[in-house]
């Protein structure tokens, strides 16, 4: 295999990194987007059970917004809840951009992989097929070697292009489609809250929350 990687020229370098890249990033947010970590069950039961019981300390307010990202967005609610339903909303709002930017890190580095992997292999392809025509109009056609050299270069930063940014784009869309689904349910529970606290909705169940997947 390392040989095969030689033999696709300098440009197989780029590749094996952006290889690298893909796989740590791809480990990563898988970790730090799982659902029990993001939105800890039962979470918004128990903060409605604090706001029951008066027990709304700033070291509560310290530990929710330490727990999770669902926890920032509903301590920054819980801040704001006696300044009104807009400005609760305001600062939930608030709150949820600054999350979701977060929840977004690395993730489109894979888009920006997937589509750069493949002309890097285009590159590797066409600087092939430079040698194996510099080699033509050198020596002829009589130097197999020569020519099978060029070719193969031109082969193999292809198929390594390919290899990179096919995974790449995968993960892309599953992280892309994983974080979608992750703001949906913040927002269902921010919403919950506001709407408990001013009166327009039942209590939050204590077992509210989805467990992970």
């Amino acid at each position: 295999m390392f040989e095969l990687l030689l033999a696709g020229g300098w440009l197989i370098v780029p590749l094996v990194l952006c290889s690298g890249a893909v796989a740590v990033i791809a480990v990563e947010r898988y970790i730090s987007l799982r659902t029990a970590r993001v939105l800890p069950p039962n979470l918004l039961g128990r903060v409605w059970r604090w706001l029951q019981d008066e027990e709304v300390t700033a070291e509560r307010m310290a530990e929710l917004r330490s727990s999770s990202p669902l926890g920032r967005i509903l301590s920054a609610g819980l801040s704001n809840s006696t300044h009104g339903r807009e400005v609760m909303k305001d600062s939930i709002e608030e709150a949820a951009n600054q999350v979701i930017h977060e929840l977004e890190r690395y993730v489109s580095i894979l888009g920006t992989i997937a589509a750069i992997a493949p002309l890097i292999g285009l590159l590797g392809t066409v600087v092939g097929m430079i040698k194996v025509f510099t080699a033509i109009m050198l020596e002829g056609t009589g130097n197999a070697g020569v020519l099978a050299g060029g070719i193969s270069e031109a082969l193999i930063t292809t198929a390594a292009g390919l290899t990179v940014a096919i995974p790449a784009l995968i993960f892309h869309r599953y992280f892309e489609r994983r974080i979608d689904s992750l703001v949906i349910d913040m927002e269902d529970q921010a919403v919950t809250l506001v709407d408990a606290i001013h009166g327009d909705r039942p209590a939050p169940v204590a077992g509210k929350g989805r467990t992970d997947r």
